[in-house]
């Protein structure tokens, strides 16, 4: 299992500190991964800003710093809400090809994406509908870079496990994989082992991130009482320390016979604030955490 940073957990979001690219690539070799997973938007690798220089610059890096760009990191919603006259899912398969083109430019095998949020411009047949011709469309086009898609368990269309591996399955392409991820499934409380190992043989990444839950509750001065809330928040923590049982899900993962890429990412606020010392602490964790359960 080959051990990723995520880009994104210095792109400046969520009042982090922020890191160039080169410089990312830099720090995540210090650290001591093996390779990086690129975000593919401002303000690290987009399409609409790359030149061929800064390509070059970022393959001069890896080189540098002996590591690999395994990853790059895509941003979609295939539910095409807004006017219709304006062809969103269009632009957002330019854009997966744009992704994939950089792969493979960059020696990355994969480009993650995400399905699409529910919407009331659709019955949920229709935007399973469209989201399968949409991402068939986006593998045909990734294969000519010989690029994997990797589906993430993010947005709402087959966000369920038994839902994105029926999703998997009607698109039937063969470089479409899973990015399955543990914080999902946990969150609504599915059983972190056994889906592991059922979506192991489809998963080609995994995107990792530990939390606590911080429960919510309203004041109700009529009863002198507090009305329970939800969901509740969360909130980033160490890994290891919050409550998804990453044991469970990687040893799910490892009996369904998976041995790809496992990625860190701080892509919310984090527990000790967004400093550099802070966010390296993070992502040393990560590593130690990997290294002595897994490795």
């Amino acid at each position: 299992m080959k051990l990723c940073l995520f880009s994104v957990s210095y792109a400046g979001f969520w009042g982090q500190h922020t890191l160039n690219v080169t410089d990312f690539i830099a720090q995540a070799a210090q650290s001591g991964y093996d390779s990086v997973m690129l975000m593919g938007k401002r303000p690290h690798l987009s399409p609409l800003d790359i030149t061929s220089e800064q390509i070059e610059s970022i393959q001069s890096s890896l080189k540098e710093h002996q590591i690999k760009c395994s990853i790059i990191g895509g941003y979609t919603d295939f539910s095409g809400t807004g006017a219709a006259e304006v062809p969103f899912l269009e632009m957002q398969i330019q854009y997966v090809e744009q992704l994939a083109k950089l792969a493979r430019q960059l020696g990355a095998s994969t480009v993650r994406i995400f399905t699409a949020y529910d919407s009331a411009r659709h019955t949920p047949q229709a935007l399973w509908t469209q989201v399968v011709s949409a991402l068939r469309e986006c593998c045909d086009r990734a294969a000519a870079c010989d690029v994997t898609i990797a589906v993430q368990n993010h947005h709402d269309v087959g966000v369920h496990s038994d839902s994105l591996l029926e999703l998997l399955h009607d698109i039937d392409r063969p470089n479409c994989k899973l990015g399955f991820d543990a914080w999902s499934p946990a969150l609504r409380e599915e059983n972190l082992f056994e889906a592991a190992r059922k979506m192991a043989p489809y998963t080609a990444i995994t995107t990792n991130a530990d939390y606590i839950k911080m429960p919510r509750f309203a004041y109700q001065p009529e009863l002198i009482n507090y009305q329970r809330l939800q969901p509740d928040m969360v909130r980033a923590v160490k890994f290891g320390t919050g409550f998804i049982d990453y044991s469970a899900f990687f040893h799910g993962l490892k009996e369904g016979g998976f041995n790809g890429t496992a990625t860190y990412e701080m892509c919310s606020p984090v527990r000790g604030g967004g400093s550099l010392e802070n966010l390296n602490d993070y992502s040393a964790e990560y590593l130690t955490w990997m290294k002595t359960h897994l490795m």
